[in-house]
């Protein structure tokens, strides 16, 4: 396996345990009867993390196969990384925060939500992209 495959699956494996993680103030939430708004953000949070990462590990079995130069491979590694590591952040602090970070209006850290899922969702775009370009150069 390729240095940067498994990079992806270090990152990945990572990303699957802190969003599995999530499940406990998901339960916590829905035990003390918070607002339902606050409960879907801590499900979303414990369900979307660990779909990334299976994203992640996915691409990494297929990276190696890819045509392209190890700076592409990298580009798409390196953008899913931050990627999910921004939504890392973002996710769980828009529960916290009561912050949806769909603007970025909001003082502290709820600023920090909004610039974690403008930041996740960038990258998230970056590697789509690059991805889209590594799979039409290796056809």
């Amino acid at each position: 396996m390729e240095s940067v495959a498994r990079h992806l699956v270090f990152h990945a494996s990572v990303v699957l345990v802190f969003g599995l993680l999530l499940g406990s103030p998901y339960g916590s939430a829905i035990n003390q009867k918070k607002p339902a708004h606050i409960v879907n953000s801590w499900r979303v949070a414990h369900g979307s993390l660990p779909i990334a990462a299976g994203l992640m590990l996915a691409i990494a079995a297929v990276l190696p196969s890819f045509q392209v130069s190890q700076l592409v491979k990298w580009l798409i590694a390196g953008s899913l990384i931050a990627s999910s590591y921004a939504f890392c952040v973002s996710m769980p602090l828009a529960a916290i925060t009561d912050h949806r970070g769909l603007t970025r209006d909001g003082k502290g850290l709820q600023k920090l939500v909004y610039f974690g899922n403008i930041l996740g969702a960038a990258t998230s775009l970056i590697s789509a992209l690059a991805l889209l370009h590594a799979a039409f150069v290796s056809v």
